[in-house]
């Protein structure tokens, strides 16, 4: 579904990822771990044409390196930035219509399946999204993206900062997205939450991929997580 192969990437001349090659097949949940500045949000960046990169990316077996992020969500990618980007002087439900692809087929994903999903969300839908919590508003980055129906969506640290009820309520958005068959590229520094939800788990270290396994053989792995997930 999505292959990266030996891709390199910059930030200028400061050469971030070094021949980074992971694999998301279809309908599972990849968690992509390490410590900040392990390579792990440029990874996601670079394949959604956000930082310049060399190597191969391909999706549904064609390159999109090199290819504008307009034009690779179009392509079926969603992206939600550690930042979140919400609009704050529109409303909630304002801010899920601009999610939608218009003229694309009938998505899977409507905004009574956000608000099934977060109940909050509902509650504040003509609430200008500007004055959310922190958690309001992940909540609502997450499901503007899923509001793209993409096939595969990448997220950026979702549960950083939240308190732990917003964090279950985050993995069970992520089970859910399981559940109807949408494939996950999770960065995550919560090993918990990533050993809870994922099929797979990739640890990264200085822009390399430093360890490939199930949940379980990570847990069992002292030694990588001392190494490299460890603070």
């Amino acid at each position: 579904m999505l292959k990266l192969d030996d891709v390199h990437a910059y930030y200028g001349k400061s050469h971030v990822l070094h021949g980074v090659s992971l694999e998301v097949r279809p309908g599972e949940i990849v968690a992509l771990l390490g410590r900040n500045g392990s390579g792990r949000s440029t990874t996601v960046k670079t394949i959604m044409g956000l930082v310049e990169g060399t190597g191969t990316v391909r999706w549904r077996d064609q390159q999109i390196l090199g290819r504008k992020a307009f034009e690779i969500a179009w392509l079926g990618l969603g992206y939600v930035p550690e930042n979140r980007d919400i609009f704050p002087t529109l409303t909630v439900h304002q801010n899920l219509l601009l999610g939608e692809k218009r003229g694309a087929k009938a998505s899977r994903w409507a905004a009574d399946d956000m608000y099934k999903l977060f109940p909050r969300l509902k509650e504040r839908q003509h609430t200008e999204a500007g004055v959310l919590s922190g958690g309001e508003q992940q909540m609502l980055t997450l499901c503007r993206t899923l509001m793209g129906d993409p096939e595969l969506i990448m997220i950026d640290e979702p549960t950083e900062g939240l308190a732990p009820k917003i964090v279950e309520l985050v993995a069970g958005f992520l089970r859910e997205l399981k559940r109807r068959g949408t494939s996950v590229l999770l960065v995550e520094q919560k090993l918990t939450i990533a050993l809870e939800v994922s099929d797979r788990c990739l640890v990264m270290g200085h822009g390399q991929i430093v360890f490939e396994g199930a949940p379980a053989e990570l847990k069992a792995n002292a030694y990588i997580r001392k190494e490299w997930l460890e603070v």
